[in-house]
């Protein structure tokens, strides 16, 4: 199966007052995962995270990146993911090892992404907001409330924004879908019951119908008797290049001597980017030059 093309589409519900935004990952969550060798309950974990934080950076109004950082003391202790205005996607998972070697989540078959107390124990969320203009960047944490990630979001969203949010999240090795739903102001004295009914609805939605269906699709089937206008789709791809300069600039902090000193007793230098998952080595010759 051709997956499904990397995009995020807004739409709104006229007589209603409330806001959607809808989203789709394929190629782009492939080339995030390449060579990462995740388990699957992490793998959608981190899929899900992918999705949301593409559902909201969708809302950057300027230059800027969002980062969601989600920290616990299970054996999943790290999920990043961070996008820019320009919906350029990258991320990662961190997992304990076992004393021998194997990831945590590998042999409980019941383990999932559904069961985030297994995944994670106690945590915390942490957003990073830097934009254009701010003189540093806005942080805010949470803790994590809920048995899902989607759960946790809506009630950091609800606290923060002060809006009712509902999210649907789903992710698989191939493809990341999901659909986020907030109810505008005023949207109660427009219809008492429209947001009640537009949950019920929603709630009706399968995960391969996130991961399956497009857009226009997807709308009509949950809101068959609404007035929906839909926005023109947005492309969103994986953007994690190599970036040598970065790591020339982290070892000329940390010293001449020191790197000499790894040299002495290694034969070179060894970074690995976590993130991006790119590997830089350096001899002794490219040392040398970075400190002349």
């Amino acid at each position: 199966m051709n997956p499904p093309p990397d995009r995020v589409r807004g739409f709104l519900l006229e007589q209603l007052d409330i806001r959607g935004v809808w989203v789709q990952l394929g190629g782009a969550w492939r080339d995030m995962t390449a060579g990462r060798d995740y388990s699957e309950p992490v793998l959608e974990l981190l899929g899900q995270l992918a999705g949301v934080t593409a559902l909201i950076a969708s809302s950057l109004k300027q230059a800027g990146r969002l980062t969601f950082q989600v920290r616990g003391n299970g054996d999943v202790s790290l999920l990043v993911m961070d996008c820019d205005e320009q919906l350029r996607l990258r991320g990662m998972a961190r997992t304990l090892k076992h004393p021998e070697g194997h990831e945590g989540m590998n042999a409980p078959s019941d383990l999932s992404a559904g069961n985030l107390p297994a995944l994670l124990g106690g945590g915390a969320l942490t957003l990073t907001l830097d934009t254009a203009g701010m003189r540093q960047p806005y942080q805010s944490h949470v803790p994590l409330q809920g048995d899902t990630l989607a759960a946790v979001f809506e009630h950091y969203l609800a606290q923060s924004e002060q809006t009712p949010t509902r999210l649907w999240l789903a992710a698989s090795r191939d493809a990341v879908g999901g659909l986020l739903l907030q109810a505008l102001p005023g949207a109660a004295a427009r219809d008492a019951d429209g947001w009640n009914r537009v949950q019920i609805l929603a709630d009706t939605v399968r995960p391969d119908e996130l991961l399956g269906l497009g857009a226009i699709k997807l709308i009509g089937r949950l809101f068959p008797e609404e007035d929906v206008r839909v926005y023109d789709p947005r492309p969103v791809r994986y953007h994690c290049p190599y970036d040598p300069d970065k790591i020339y600039a982290m070892l000329r902090s940390v010293g001449q001597a020191e790197c000499e000193a790894i040299l002495a007793e290694q034969g070179e230098i060894r970074v690995h980017d976590d993130i991006c998952n790119h590997e830089y080595v350096l001899d002794a010759a490219m040392v040398a030059a970075l400190f002349e």
